[in-house]
């Protein structure tokens, strides 16, 4: 076998190869037992043909197509090899000369895992923000606590806000209702901003019973694109005001918390909570900047195919979110969103590309400092995903696919890799 290799791109090559007679010869060997099994021949039952017998009754062109193919997929992977380079998917191939028995020539063109020339991933140019927490934290946590134990008492008189207010309400643009825009009995607080500007401040100053029409106007960048920009009106009716009292912040609503014997006790503790949970997203935080940075520093081609890969998995990912929501697909979904599908796609191309060049760097990391993950490590991650779905079969049963396995591997190896940039980046 001799092999040319030419580099098409970063992440893709061509290898012409030329086969010689030795190899089409034990090719031809494999073919002819191959299709002897299939050759019917009188007085010998089918797949029990001798090979020297079967030879007579196979058409020759069957037998060169079988012997090629046979010597191809034989010699393509050793000759990728033969060059240090590893196809990421079975290479396209084509045969360019083919004389039976003498010598066969074909090219094969594959992505390839690419070289990546990595940045100095010890000495990233990234800083971990403090995970501090302010008294406004601390004080929107013990408001949200005083809502929850507020007592809430019908009152006749006009709606003010903080008040809860109960109503019916119909959304039209033009004449006819919008979808989304219609509910009764419905609860609102004023003054939450639960609704698009006007809307809350519309009830304040109207009492039970009254029924009167909001003409509004939606927000240009609101997201869904019917209703953008749009003038509408709301016939509302006020069935109910609740004047809602909160209770004081002070010892009684700590112990009424429970546990606590002090306001002081409860905030100490809030705190303690809020700094976990800073600490938690700023963790998070520090390991995208991390990636970022190392993607941004370093070389690393994206093969188109992976890059596909990806724009599959977010397409997938997107239209089980939209059937979710009602929404009969992914166009659906960006149509409401006020998008188009080329534009989503532009950002899906985009998104997909960084994830790809993301995976390839962790990975060559991980090369780099031998970050392995061991079967007992795996299989005890298996058993806890297993506590996880026990009441899913399926999912308990998918478990124990190969190709599963070896997914929470390479996930298992990433977290790891990406304690290690942590590390070094502190």
């Amino acid at each position: 076998m001799k092999t040319k290799f030419k580099k098409i791109s970063d992440s893709r090559v061509e290898l012409t190869v030329t086969l010689e007679a030795k190899e089409l010869k034990e090719a031809e060997e494999k073919a002819l037992v191959k299709l002897a099994k299939e050759v019917k021949v009188e007085g010998f039952r089918k797949g029990k043909v001798p090979v020297d017998v079967a030879r007579k009754f196979i058409p020759e062109n069957d037998l060169n197509a079988q012997a090629v193919d046979i010597a191809i997929r034989a010699s393509v992977l050793p000759a990728f090899r033969e060059h240090e380079k590893m196809p990421l998917v079975a290479p396209n191939v084509n045969v360019t000369k083919y004389v039976p028995g003498e010598m066969a020539e074909y090219t094969a063109v594959a992505d390839i895992v690419p070289e990546v020339k990595l940045a100095d991933y010890k000495k990233l140019k990234v800083k971990r923000e403090k995970a501090e927490v302010s008294e406004a934290q601390i004080k929107e946590v013990l408001d949200n606590i005083a809502k929850s134990f507020a007592e809430k008492k019908p009152v006749k008189r006009a709606a003010k806000l903080d008040d809860e207010v109960i109503i019916d309400f119909v959304g039209k643009k033009g004449d006819k209702a919008f979808d989304g825009g219609t509910a009764k009995d419905y609860k609102l607080v004023l003054g939450s901003k639960t609704f698009i500007p006007g809307f809350e401040e519309g009830i304040v100053g109207h009492e039970p019973g009254d029924k009167f029409d909001l003409k509004l106007t939606f927000p240009k960048d609101y997201g869904v694109k019917d209703l953008a920009g749009a003038k509408v009106v709301f016939e509302t009716l006020v069935k109910q005001i609740n004047e809602v009292a909160k209770p004081e912040i002070n010892d009684d609503l700590a112990k009424k918390v429970g546990g606590f014997k002090s306001l002081k006790e409860l905030k100490a503790d809030i705190k303690k909570n809020l700094e976990m949970q800073n600490e938690h997203r700023l963790n998070e935080k520090f390991k995208d900047d991390l990636i970022q940075e190392l993607v941004k520093t370093s070389k690393i081609p994206a093969p188109d195919i992976l890059i596909e890969d990806q724009i599959r998995i977010i397409r997938d990912d997107m239209t089980r979110n939209a059937v979710s929501r009602g929404l009969s697909s992914l166009e659906e979904f960006v149509e409401k969103s006020g998008e188009t599908m080329e534009n989503w796609e532009k950002e899906a191309k985009k998104v997909a590309e960084t994830r790809v060049k993301a995976s390839l760097a962790l990975q060559e990391v991980a090369v780099k400092e031998k970050v392995t993950v061991s079967d007992a490590d795996v299989e005890a991650k298996i058993a806890e995903l297993r506590d996880v779905y026990k009441n899913s079969p399926e999912a308990v049963k998918s478990l124990k696919d190969p190709n599963v396995k070896m997914d929470i591997r390479n996930r298992m190896t990433i977290e790891k890799t990406l304690d290690l940039l942590v590390n070094f980046n502190k």
